[in-house]
């Protein structure tokens, strides 16, 4: 990314210059008078995203009634096009402020960004959830703030495993031996989805090495793709496949068709994201921690976006729009604000505050276009379990290379190829 910016950036010198002391695709000065406006691009999460953030909507017009002199100016762009949009605006000197997005690690690279630390207030950082917080570091620098999360557990239909006369499964053992009760006395019911296909192969390999004491670093950050504890994982999942407890098709099944057969009520169990279970789904399920081997504690994979803030070395007063960025973020990450956007966009928080909060008060809110109350059943469930996530580790730039590696791996070792071998090799390639 960095060679395809500096291309532009020189093609593009002359209207850099002529956009100095503006930042948005209007060319509107980011201070009029005392003024300060902050120039905002937010990801489209639904249909109703644009409501919550027009300009003579509620959200923005009590933040600027709250905060006298700093203006927003909001722009909500699709996902479809906001990797387009982001690169122009960067080529051409027009960066917005702060930008709601999912990958941070390249704008790093190219010096675009400022360090959290530069307008994140001390209380703030001490409520957002740890591990949603360390997920933005690289180099030992937090870059982002995370804006949103999601998570990824175990789902169990509570019909099947009475019909089957099992308890929920914690270990491996325990859920070997359920996926075999299910299998024997539950025909024509698939006890384990599994999703080990180029679509998101990665977070199977996730779900099983971290929960037996594994994964793809070592404690020092180094990748550790080859570690006993992963060959024994990898090892695991064929062990299921072999035994005929999973769907036909584990290689290209996605968790899509899998989600389709829960919902549908014909498979017992599945990892999936926290909000895979449809409307008008009849399943009476359950949600757990993913089973763990050889005592581990039990880890989640956590998904989060990110907002994050450029910087602008043609600003006024630094100190002033520093200022300003901090109080849209306070303001943004007040319990009672963003405990009301998540239930309108349907998300998980990543504060301590706000999760608390939805665990008995989210029917206090509304989902976006609907006067349909939050669930604090559904919040209580899958907040608990956000303290226990971990990520997958995108800042460092082979992470693409082990994504499709441990993919591939995973889906030679089930076919037969030995497991030490073949993660042997993807370490030697990797770590070279």
């Amino acid at each position: 990314m960095k060679k395809f910016l500096a291309i532009l950036l020189a093609l593009t010198m002359v209207f850099a210059l002529a956009a100095c002391g503006t930042s948005s695709s209007t060319g509107e000065k980011k201070t009029t008078g005392e003024d300060i406006t902050l120039d905002i691009i937010i990801s489209q999460y639904s249909d109703n995203t644009q409501a919550w953030w027009a300009k003579d909507g509620d959200y923005i017009k009590a933040f600027e009634a709250a905060n006298p002199g700093i203006k927003l100016n909001v722009e909500v762009v699709s996902w479809n096009d906001i990797y387009t949009v982001v690169n122009t605006r960067i080529s051409t000197n027009q960066a917005p402020d702060i930008l709601n997005i999912d990958t941070f690690a390249d704008y790093v690279s190219d010096d675009l960004l400022e360090p959290t630390s530069d307008y994140v207030s001390a209380d703030l950082q001490a409520k957002i959830i740890p591990s949603f917080w360390n997920a933005s570091e690289m180099d030992g620098t937090v870059w982002a703030l995370p804006i949103l999360a999601s998570v990824r557990a175990m789902f169990y239909n509570k019909d099947i495993l009475a019909k089957a006369g099992v308890d929920v499964p914690k270990t491996w053992d325990e859920l070997t031996a359920a996926c075999a009760a299910v299998k024997a006395k539950c025909p024509g019911i698939v006890p384990w989805g599994l999703d080990i296909s180029t679509d998101e192969g990665q977070a199977a390999f996730a779900y099983y090495t971290w929960n037996n004491g594994g994964g793809f670093l070592d404690a020092d950050g180094n990748w550790a793709l080859n570690s006993k504890a992963n060959v024994e994982a990898v090892n695991y999942m064929k062990s299921l496949i072999d035994a005929g407890y999973c769907n036909a098709s584990p290689y290209t099944d996605t968790r899509y068709p899998l989600q389709d057969a829960f919902n549908a009520g014909s498979q017992a169990f599945m990892i999936g994201a926290c909000n895979m279970m449809k409307s008008d789904s009849k399943v009476n399920y359950g949600v757990a921690s993913i089973p763990t081997n050889n005592g581990t504690t039990p880890v989640a994979l956590g998904v989060c976006d990110r907002l994050m803030v450029f910087k602008d070395k043609e600003a006024a007063d630094q100190d002033a729009r520093n200022a300003a960025i901090s109080k849209f973020f306070d303001y943004f990450y007040n319990v009672d604000n963003y405990s009301k956007y998540m239930v309108y966009e349907g998300f998980l928080p990543v504060t301590t505050d706000a999760s608390t909060q939805l665990a008995s008060k989210a029917d206090q809110y509304t989902t976006g276009g609907t006067n349909t109350p939050g669930s604090n059943e559904y919040f209580s469930t899958f907040c608990g379990l956000l303290s226990s996530c971990k990520f997958y580790p995108t800042a460092k730039t082979e992470w693409i290379d082990v994504k499709q590696g441990v993919i591939d791996a995973e889906q030679r070792v089930c076919q037969g190829e030995n497991a030490q071998t073949v993660l042997d090799a993807l370490q030697a390639k990797i770590a070279k």
